[in-house]
């Protein structure tokens, strides 16, 4: 997309789990992005588990239960309504852009598969996590 090219937010596909936390970790610290979110193992077991498509947005809580479930797109797919719920609950939240070299390879851990109490379903490691 011209807007990807125009921000500077063009990657070649992953073929790695290293290479798409990268990817996040580039994500979190161009926008100082505070909320943890998760990174999909190589597999997609967590896209495949929760069925994102055609384009659905999904907000998994901290016990790692689907907190809010978008509608299925393109019709019902609406990333300002999902924007409003995570501000309802969590608060607004601001950031500033920082330079695309500050990322570096490794700053985030892979997932490792774990089970959910209520869904058989892997929950992805956050992003930016400590372990």
């Amino acid at each position: 997309m011209k807007s990807n090219v125009k921000d500077d937010v063009c990657y070649a596909q992953p073929k790695n789990l290293e290479q798409r936390v990268y990817i996040a970790n580039d994500f979190i610290k161009r926008y100082k992005y505070p909320v943890p979110f998760g990174i999909d193992d190589m597999s997609n077991a967590a896209e495949g588990a929760y069925s994102a498509w055609p384009e659905r947005l999904y907000v998994i809580d901290e016990q790692g239960r689907v907190a809010y479930k978008g509608g299925n797109g393109p019709f019902k797919y609406d990333p300002k309504e999902v924007r409003s719920w995570l501000a309802a609950r969590y608060g607004e939240v601001k950031h500033e852009e920082i330079k695309h070299e500050d990322a570096k390879p490794g700053d985030a851990k892979p997932a490792a598969p774990a089970a959910k109490p209520a869904d058989p379903a892997p929950k992805p490691t956050p992003a930016g996590a400590k372990t």
